[in-house]
């Protein structure tokens, strides 16, 4: 993966006319590999939110005032040529369980490879839920049977 980055460098440094390879390093920190994983997990089709109870509580209080963070429910370690993550995911019903983080892995990892050129050593699913369609609507108030 150096030389693919080293390649690239040396395609910008000939495009800004500055005519040779640039010496330089290039760092991506951890909560950059993170808001592109989540996105990335996001756009797949049976995905319905990203995180654990906890963060997604969390989410929909940053949702609200406008701050929404694309990282929730991802958590990577970012080395100088490997990326590893965890991603955790709520799962529409009926959408199959396992196809889903499979199209999760896959998602996550093409776009870390295709991105940011690191190597994914690995890519962790957690579900920590299934959303049941109609989970959220709001509740009917009955009249009381009593006065």
């Amino acid at each position: 993966m150096a030389e693919k980055v080293q390649t690239r460098i040396a395609a910008e440094a000939d495009v800004l006319g500055l005519g040779g390879v640039a010496a330089g390093k290039t760092v991506i920190v951890d909560p950059v590999v993170a808001k592109i994983a989540g996105i990335a997990a996001r756009e797949v089709l049976g995905v319905y939110a990203l995180g654990g109870g906890t963060a997604r509580a969390i989410g929909a209080i940053r949702d609200a005032m406008g701050n929404t963070d694309l990282a929730q429910g991802v958590k990577v370690e970012v080395g100088e040529t490997q990326v590893a993550a965890d991603v955790t995911i709520v799962v529409e019903y009926p959408t199959p369980l396992h196809q889903v983080a499979a199209d999760v892995r896959a998602a996550v990892a093409d776009a870390i490879e295709s991105l940011i050129g690191l190597e994914v050593a690995e890519i962790n699913v957690t579900v920590s839920d299934v959303h049941i369609p109609g989970d959220d609507d709001d509740v009917e108030v009955t009249e009381s049977r009593v006065s």
